[in-house]
């Protein structure tokens, strides 16, 4: 079995850091992927980050995580509102998936309780910060173990 975590983000999260620091905070997915693969590399896995702002490439690096990846740890931002072929790409992976929202989104606009995502994650994680994708790392290495 794969020893591999990709960790996929969608639209605008390459702004992290700098777009509506008020919600997001100042640490950046440099940050994010920094802090996951210290953190994964304590439990012997590794970690592979990546971000898009298209929908389609997003669904095309969730069919290459078929291929070499035990577990998906996704943000899909606003995608998790609108996307039901992210959804169909995540319910064709075998492995656990763990969906990633750095603010509350239910404490946020009314489009942005519902998560097509959520359908097919085994957990989800709101409100924590950038932290939120650690607790994701914390929790994928036990639901690998298991």
């Amino acid at each position: 079995m794969s020893s591999r975590i990709v960790i996929l983000n969608g639209p605008n999260l390459n702004l992290l850091g700098l777009r509506q620091p008020e919600i997001y905070g100042h640490d950046t997915l440099d940050d994010v992927a920094r802090n996951c693969s210290d953190l994964a590399s304590k439990h012997g896995l590794e970690t592979e980050l990546f971000q898009t702002n298209h929908e389609g490439e997003l669904v095309e690096m969730i069919h290459a995580a078929r291929n070499d990846a035990a577990g998906i740890i996704i943000n899909p931002g606003a995608f998790s509102h609108t996307s039901i072929a992210v959804l169909d790409a995540l319910m064709a992976f075998d492995g656990p998936v763990l969906e990633v929202h750095i603010s509350n989104i239910h404490k946020r606009e009314t489009f942005r309780h519902h998560s097509y995502v959520s359908g097919r994650a085994e957990g989800v994680i709101a409100g924590f910060g950038v932290q939120g994708y650690e607790l994701a790392v914390q929790r994928m290495t036990t639901l690998l173990k298991t």
